[in-house]
């Protein structure tokens, strides 16, 4: 006699595993630490720190230089978004800007490591050619150039603070200086005026320069300061244009054609000893009267720094962590290099 086997439906549903509740129903944010397993107030740390973008510069062909300080290198990103390494070795470069002939100037700083050259170079794009413009300011070498911008007059204005270690200071200032077309440097702000000057911008006109004060100290400044610029580059006349308080403020800053202030600042992870996250990450736009027109959020740690680029200078690369952002915008950005066409 044949003989067959059948399977109640309720013994195969039995058998069968129980899946697990979507995930949807869980609040994930709310998990609390696998207590068994981690101690109690368990936090990850970061173990290693291999890219940290900073000071973007962007040249007529759309393309964007860029420093990763943490791997002493300086990329370029084509307008296609291509990346390759433009310089292997770049003393620790953060900040960049482009002169009116379309060259280099680069800040060689200290951070992130013990081969940073601490000073100011140019680099000629056509032949390669690096120049050094400043390395010494009264025959002491700098803290850590930081930030450069350059105006109509062909004035290079750089900030030179030091963050981190300072065992190997040779100067007490941590200040703003002005490099002229004939070569000569100098110290046009400094303590008590600014704390620790970080980024720098100067107006369309040339008549208003911009520092970004940022003290991460308890509390240090987090303020961005105007002072009027003579005809002959003296400073003057130091106002608050904003002041970010006690959340990390500023780092990078450009102005548009309209005289408006774009602002790399904010933080989500805090930093010891003074940071705290009451500024969210983003670009901050404020008017040059102070008034805060509005945020762009950038999702991610530590949004550095920013310059104006590609057709009309109308998209905004922004340097944060380990990328690099671009966003559309309506308005012009400012810079001597490349000229807008008409």
């Amino acid at each position: 006699m044949k003989t067959e086997l059948i399977i109640a439906p309720t013994l195969l549903l039995l058998a069968m595993p129980r899946l697990a509740q979507p995930a949807e129903e869980t609040d994930l944010s709310q998990v609390p630490l696998p207590g068994a397993l981690v101690a109690p107030e368990t936090k990850a740390t970061v173990a290693a720190l291999v890219c940290f973008l900073e000071g973007p510069a962007v040249d007529e062909r759309g393309n964007v230089f860029f420093s990763d300080i943490t791997s002493n290198r300086i990329l370029k990103m084509s307008a296609q978004g291509d990346v390759a390494v433009f310089r292997s070795d770049s003393g620790r470069a953060n900040g960049n800007a482009f002169d009116a002939e379309g060259r280099l100037i680069s800040c060689e700083g200290f951070g992130l490591g013990p081969d940073g050259r601490r000073r100011v170079v140019r680099t000629d794009m056509k032949t390669g050619k690096i120049t050094v413009l400043t390395e010494r300011y009264e025959s002491k070498r700098y803290n850590s150039p930081n930030d450069v911008c350059v105006d109509g007059k062909g004035r290079i204005w750089f900030t030179d603070p030091r963050y981190g270690n300072r065992d190997n200071m040779e100067m007490a200032d941590e200040a703003v200086y002005r490099i002229d077309p004939d070569g000569s440097v100098t110290r046009v702000v400094s303590q008590p005026d600014v704390q620790k000057p970080n980024g720098i911008a100067v107006a369309p006109d040339g008549k208003t320069l911009y520092v970004v004060d940022s003290d991460d100290r308890p509390g240090g400044n987090r303020k961005i300061w105007a002072f009027d610029v003579s005809s002959k580059g003296a400073l003057s006349n130091r106002r608050l244009t904003y002041d970010f308080r006690q959340g990390r403020g500023g780092d990078g800053v450009r102005v548009d054609m309209k005289g408006n202030l774009w602002v790399a600042a904010g933080i989500r992870t805090p930093r010891p000893p003074g940071e705290v996250t009451d500024v969210p990450q983003g670009v901050y736009v404020i008017s040059p009267k102070g008034k805060l027109l509005g945020r762009v959020p950038i999702a991610e740690d530590y949004v550095t720094n920013l310059a104006f680029g590609g057709p009309d200078r109308k998209t905004l690369y922004v340097t944060a962590g380990t990328s690099v952002y671009q966003i559309p915008v309506a308005v012009s950005g400012y810079a001597v290099y490349p000229p807008l066409r008409p």
